[in-house]
């Protein structure tokens, strides 16, 4: 299997099972994740959100995956959407502190897979 297709696939399987964590019940999410007793209507619809754009920008990839053409636009935007959520992260660590460690982990995920991404951008079909 060509590696960007590889790639993308994972990482449509990834995100896509993080987004229904996050959507499905943010409720127990939170309760779960981030020993939060309860959440308010408004943090159920943002992780709702968030949930709806990680499926569509999950649904992409894989459709990317399939159809040459769009491979390596979707390959970039994983190091894009991976970039931008490390970048939040970071600013939040500075001032909030640490997160609950599901989130470090995600922290960690996300820095690495800025480079691998670049990497895989890198490589020919």
């Amino acid at each position: 299997m060509q590696i960007k297709k590889a790639y993308l696939i994972f990482a449509f399987c990834a995100v896509s099972v993080i987004a229904l964590l996050y959507g499905v019940s943010p409720q127990w999410f939170a309760r779960s994740f981030l020993g939060l007793a309860d959440l308010d209507a408004g943090l159920a619809h943002i992780l709702r959100a968030v949930m709806g754009l990680y499926l569509a920008l999950g649904l992409f990839w894989l459709y990317a995956a399939f159809h040459e053409p769009y491979r390596n636009a979707a390959v970039l935007t994983t190091v894009i959407f991976s970039g931008g959520l490390v970048s939040g992260r970071f600013v939040s660590l500075l001032v909030e502190g640490r997160p609950a460690p599901l989130l470090l982990l995600y922290v960690f995920m996300e820095l690495a897979l800025v480079p691998i991404g670049l990497w895989v951008f890198r490589q020919p079909d």
